[in-house]
């Protein structure tokens, strides 16, 4: 998505329209799952150690972001009540995984040019289809409505293996930041990702603060991820 370009609220791909939301067959999924099902190989005994990757100072976040937050601002609001870390119990960890696992496994990926007609539109992705960000707002929705905090959960801007832009869920926690992403199943220390981490959502306000570089991608999400 090309940063700063005018959003169109009309979607251009109604063709592949679902009559269920996905967020309503996700969440469908994981309560007949019950949180308690396997995951796969990963564990939270076998996560690699993560470390805490602190801002810089404040940025400005996306254009989309801020239109993103207009259009459904309890979605951005900070609680200063919540906790700003997560304690990572098995639990938590169960429930992280479980949810990254099914939204992966059920949005289709597609570029916002695709659907939405523009280069650069943060949503939710009701019809179940989406791009990176979309994917990663839906987690965000379905973990703060089982009890995690929103503020320990940041949306944040990369640059992935190829130097393109990318929106990952930077979850925060007191074992250090993990990330979860729709590009690989497994939820990484950010360290392990291969990403160079550009922003985040401040834990104070609505400004975002900068990571590793000040070089925003022009672009993210430009192809179907």
């Amino acid at each position: 998505m090309l940063f700063g370009r005018t959003v169109s609220h009309t979607p251009r791909f109604s063709a592949r329209r679902i009559t269920v939301p996905a967020i309503a067959i996700v969440a469908a999924s994981l309560a007949a799952f019950g949180l308690t099902g396997a995951v796969g190989a990963q564990t939270l005994a076998a996560l690699p150690p993560s470390s805490k990757l602190a801002g810089t100072r404040k940025v400005k976040p996306t254009p989309a972001w801020t239109d993103f937050c207009r259009r459904r601002p309890s979605e951005c609001t900070i609680d200063p009540a919540e906790p700003k870390v997560i304690a990572l119990t098995p639990a938590v960890w169960q429930m992280l995984a479980t949810v990254n696992r099914e939204v992966n496994r059920r949005i289709k990926p597609i570029t916002d040019l695709k659907h939405w007609g523009v280069v650069d539109r943060w949503d939710f992705p009701d019809d179940g289809w989406g791009d990176c960000e979309d994917y990663q707002l839906l987690k965000r929705k379905l973990l703060a409505d089982r009890g995690l905090p929103r503020r320990a959960m940041r949306m944040t801007v990369a640059q992935d293996g190829k130097g393109e832009g990318h929106a990952v869920l930077m979850v925060r926690t007191d074992r250090g930041d993990f990330i979860l992403d729709n590009q690989r199943a497994a939820i990484l220390p950010w360290t392990r990702t291969g990403y160079v981490f550009v922003k985040r959502e401040g834990q104070t306000s609505r400004a975002w603060v900068s990571l590793e570089t000040d070089a925003s991608p022009v672009v993210t999400a430009a192809s179907e991820e």
